[in-house]
């Protein structure tokens, strides 16, 4: 496998979006479901969400036994929102995962560095500026552009950061449960946020 590679594990379609020695970090091509990031409105942090439960016990078993032995156990760091100056959790130990803000702006869909370090006085959102990087974070789910989680928090502990359907970063967050919206997806009628899995699997 080498980085850019899209294949098949399990039931979905990953891209290979970094590679180490003999593992893949694999992000799904698309989004596959719609989840809260917890299932109550809550303070939560990525560390104690349904979210990341749900991942790692009911998505994880649905793998082949040979499949979930190429899935290697990492440790992710969970920062705290910088302009919001929220606190995230401690680090995890994590099978599957969703990719928080770092990796989202700094590493793995171009580098948006100057627009995360240096928001401007007073600045609330993302698209208050352009960010030609955003095309890259776009994503869809049953052919329609939809949001998916960020695993970093937003503005406070009950919201978590998205990416909105045309890749900008909802850096302020969603409400983590039970949102009141009128953003409706067009097929399933539900206004959850998608999920996009990652995952590091083991290729030899």
């Amino acid at each position: 496998m080498n980085f850019g590679d899209i294949v098949q594990f399990g039931k979905y379609e990953w891209k290979v979006i970094d590679k180490e020695d003999d593992v893949v970090l694999l992000l799904t091509t698309t989004i596959i479901d719609q989840r809260d990031y917890h299932d109550k409105n809550e303070p939560v942090s990525w560390g104690n969400s349904s979210l990341r439960r749900y991942l790692n016990n009911e998505f994880l078993e649905d793998f082949s036994e040979a499949g979930r032995s190429k899935i290697v156990t990492v440790s992710n760091n969970n920062r705290g929102n910088p302009w919001y100056h929220t606190k995230g959790s401690s680090d995890t130990l994590d099978k599957v995962f969703i990719l928080n803000l770092d990796e989202v702006v700094r590493i793995y869909f171009k580098e948006s560095d100057e627009l995360l370090d240096n928001p401007g006085v007073n600045q609330r959102y993302w698209f208050e500026r352009k960010d030609p990087n955003n095309i890259y974070r776009r994503s869809t789910y049953l052919d329609q552009s939809w949001w998916y989680w960020v695993r970093t928090p937003g503005k406070h502990d009950r919201t978590a950061c998205y990416i909105h359907g045309d890749g900008n970063i909802g850096i302020q967050g969603n409400i983590v449960s039970n949102r009141k919206t009128n953003v409706i997806h067009p097929i399933t009628n539900s206004n959850k946020g998608g999920v996009r899995p990652a995952m590091w699997i083991r290729f030899k």
